[in-house]
């Protein structure tokens, strides 16, 4: 499984779209096998979700995202999983052991709370 958790200095980021980079974290075996950071390629409405799929990412973890970005995700049968907060590297270790602490969305769209976390395992 590949997973792509925007990130800002090592935090996750409040919105998946806005973040500075991304960590890109290939697991395999309950074990990180690559780890690695690229830059945002700027936001714009259906780009991320296709650069992410190109990286052959499976799952994105975030703080927040808007039910049109997850729309898009969804057309790439990616899976998402938002209201993540915190170290990516204890995000990482936490979702390898399925202990994930999930919560509300982060960022704001006006279009409500897109909480919780689609079925991904």
């Amino acid at each position: 499984m590949k997973l792509a958790i925007s990130t800002d200095n090592n935090q996750v980021a409040k919105h998946f779209g806005r973040c500075k980079q991304y960590t890109i974290v290939e697991i395999e075996d309950s074990k990180v096998i690559e780890k690695k950071f690229i830059p945002n390629p700027g936001h714009a409405p259906g780009a991320i979700p296709k650069f992410l799929n190109d990286k052959d990412c499976d799952l994105i973890i975030a703080g927040g995202m808007g039910r049109r970005a997850q729309g898009y995700f969804k057309d790439f049968n990616m899976d998402w999983i938002i209201g993540v907060q915190g170290d990516v590297d204890k995000v990482i270790q936490d979702f390898i052991k399925n202990d994930l602490e999930v919560g509300d969305s982060t960022c704001n769209h006006g279009e409500g709370k897109g909480t919780g976390y689609r079925d991904c395992h």
